[in-house]
């Protein structure tokens, strides 16, 4: 099998500073860090510091809010939010690559296109790569329609972060009757972000319990074909972010903020379940 590096989502760990959080992610097993910067601009040098200070590796994440439907000023969001991502390095580190909510689900496909240019352009400027995430309200929010882009050679050079979770929401059902869209997806897959969806959502209350075992082993089965074809295809090494989230992907006990359940322990034993499946 190939290795795999695993990366602890910042996500839900906010109120940390960066020297105790990533302390914690080292003390956890992982191998480096998965962040959205671009709500916390003013944390960034504290943020490359401690990374410098560590041998984690980082990826970043992305997605362009609050542009409407005026397409040229999602470009141009576009272009300028990953702009500034690429500066998010020092002489000695820089993010192994990007994971980039884009487009909208709304977006026709000659749009997407120009999406797709703007990214290949400042990848290839940066030398950091760019992958695109499956994700409700984005371009690939649903398996039929990233399968049409798949299949179009105009999109042959689109890679992917798979998050399944996303797409058994949008179609309510565990994609029995999609399994053409999900191998071509799997195919173009270069990171994953293991959250368990349900048919009802895009995450499950807690994996480890019997109630949600068959989202779990559905999502292990995808995981596992993924694995398997870069195992085939000689891919030495991969990156996986179990990315359970915080409230509201975590729901609270009603009529209080407290969580139902731990986002850490759950990302953390779902780090270790696949550590053990997989290395």
């Amino acid at each position: 099998m190939p290795k795999v590096k695993f990366y602890c989502p910042r996500w839900g760990a906010e109120d940390l500073d960066w020297d105790v959080f990533l302390e914690k992610v080292i003390s956890s097993g992982y191998d480096g860090v998965e962040v959205y910067p671009l709500l916390t601009p003013e944390e960034k040098p504290a943020m490359l510091q401690a990374l410098e200070e560590t041998s984690l590796d980082f990826s970043l994440l992305h997605t362009v809010q609050n542009e409407g439907k005026d397409f040229a000023k999602y470009c141009e969001a576009l272009e300028r939010n990953l702009n500034e991502l690429i500066t998010y390095q020092t002489e000695t580190i820089k993010p192994k690559f990007i994971t980039s909510q884009t487009g909208r689900e709304y977006f026709t496909k000659d749009q997407m296109e120009i999406c797709f240019a703007i990214c290949d352009r400042i990848s290839a400027e940066s030398g950091i790569q760019i992958f695109h995430e499956l994700h409700r309200n984005k371009w690939s929010y649903a398996a039929h329609v990233v399968k049409s882009y798949l299949e179009d050679e105009r999109f042959d050079e689109v890679k992917l972060t798979l998050d399944f979770s996303h797409w058994v929401c949008v179609s309510e059902s565990y994609l029995e009757d999609q399994q053409e869209a999900i191998d071509l997806a799997i195919k173009r897959a270069v990171h994953i972000h293991a959250r368990v969806g349900h048919i009802e959502g895009p995450q499950v209350t807690d994996p480890r319990t019997l109630e949600n075992k068959e989202a779990l082993n559905f999502h292990l089965l995808w995981w596992d074909k993924w694995m398997e074809h870069l195992k085939s295809s000689g891919i030495k090494e991969c990156s996986i972010t179990p990315e359970f989230g915080s409230y509201p992907y975590m729901a609270h006990q009603i009529g209080t903020t407290t969580p139902i359940a731990s986002q850490w322990e759950i990302n953390c034993w779902m780090k270790d379940l696949l550590k053990e499946r997989y290395c």
